[in-house]
C-alpha cells in the first residue's frame, strides 16, 4: 500500500485556499466527504481480505500437513507381500471355512449325542 497518496483523515483535514472564482466549498466538502467514506470502505475491506488470505493459507498449510501425513501412512500400511484384495480375500475365504467349518461339525456332533 506504498502507492497511496492519501487517507481519509489526510482527505478530512485538507484546507483550499479560497477564490473569487472557485467552488461552492459546500459541494467540495460534500464530495470529499463521500471520498473518505470510501477510503474508510476500501481501508476495511482490504483488511478484511488480508485476514480471510491469512485464515485461508493457514488451513491451505495444515491440509498440506494432513496430507504428507496421510501418505506416509498408507505407504507404511501398503503390504510388504506386495498381496493384492483378490489374495487378502482368497485368505479371508479359508479362513472363514476354517472357523465356520468347524462350528458346523461341532453343531452336528452335539445333536447326534442326543
Amino acid at each position: 500500500m506504498d502507492n497511496i497518496n492519501f487517507t481519509p483523515k489526510d482527505i478530512l483535514q485538507k484546507e483550499f485556499k479560497p477564490k473569487m472564482r472557485g467552488y461552492d466549498p459546500a459541494d467540495v466538502d460534500t464530495f470529499l466527504d463521500s471520498v473518505i467514506k470510501d477510503y474508510e470502505n476500501f481501508n476495511k475491506e482490504i483488511e478484511r481480505m488480508k485476514n480471510e488470505n491469512d485464515r485461508l493459507t493457514d488451513k491451505v498449510d495444515e491440509l498440506n500437513k494432513q496430507a504428507s501425513v496421510g501418505s506416509t501412512v498408507e505407504e507404511s500400511s501398503a503390504p510388504v507381500s506386495g498381496a493384492t484384495n483378490v489374495d487378502v480375500l482368497k485368505r479371508l475365504s479359508n479362513l472363514e471355512r476354517r472357523v465356520f467349518g468347524a462350528q458346523l461339525e461341532d453343531n452336528g456332533n452335539d445333536s447326534h449325542r442326543i
